[in-house]
């Protein structure tokens, strides 16, 4: 058993893998009482002025204690940069690295006004956003009660948020980001006199692409949304979601 759970975790992409592992380990950390969220959280004035700065990268890995919102953020977390990775960044986890880097200094950037302590829900509602955007035909039904196109759900889990009497700040900063990057990565160079502005460095490239693809990697089904999400036996080439 601990052998086929081996070999299912490094089936994982490794990105998603890593990123996944680092959110999980930290969460632990904090339950076990290793490191408190006080040692995580954003605060640009120790950031600068007492040089802590693992909280540039801490406060996109804590989801808060184990509970319901901790596993519905972490589930979507996985599943959507799983199939990011696995589908239109297949081949170019340079690229995705890229992304994660221009995410997550914009979300810094906005987080010095927006007074937020951890951008880690933001930043899995940026990569809901980005693969709504790519997936614009598969349809979902959230809870048996709404249906709507892929590109609705990160609204629909703003509302969602919202109607749990949680702040949308969050969401909206990672809807904002997400479409910044899908505007400058997707729309923008295929308009006239368009052309692409976000270059990945040919140092990621070195570091993080591999000239060939594991003969044994299985990788998740493009149109699979998240534990949360079923088929729903939709039209022939418009595969179809559904949220429990």
């Amino acid at each position: 058993m601990a052998h086929s759970f081996t070999q299912e975790y490094f089936q994982i992409p490794s990105v998603t893998r890593a990123y996944t592992t680092a959110c999980v380990l930290t969460t632990a950390a904090v339950q076990l009482e290793v490191i408190t969220p006080f040692q995580l959280y954003f605060n640009p004035d120790l950031i600068i002025r007492r040089y802590q700065i693992w909280r540039l990268i801490t406060n996109f890995l804590f989801f808060g204690s184990l509970g319901f919102s901790f596993l519905f953020n972490i589930i979507f977390l996985y599943r959507y940069c799983r199939m990011l990775e696995e589908g239109s960044f297949r081949g170019r986890t340079a690229d995705f690295v890229y992304m994660f880097l221009f995410g997550g200094v914009l979300m810094t950037l906005f987080g010095l006004f927006a007074n937020l302590f951890f951008l880690g829900q933001a930043f899995t509602i940026m990569l809901v956003y980005v693969w709504s955007r790519r997936n614009p035909y598969i349809r979902m039904n959230f809870f048996g009660l709404l249906n709507f196109q892929a590109p609705f759900l990160p609204w629909v889990l703003m509302g969602f948020s919202l109607l749990l009497g949680n702040s949308i700040v969050v969401d909206l900063l990672g809807i904002g980001v997400g479409h910044i990057y899908y505007f400058l990565e997707d729309v923008f160079p295929n308009q006239p006199g368009g052309r692409k502005l976000l270059m990945t460095p040919e140092l990621f490239r070195t570091m993080f692409d591999t000239p060939e693809e594991d003969a044994g990697y299985f990788p998740l089904p493009e149109g699979q949304a998240g534990e949360f999400w079923q088929d729903q036996g939709g039209d022939e080439g418009e595969p179809n979601d559904q949220r429990q």
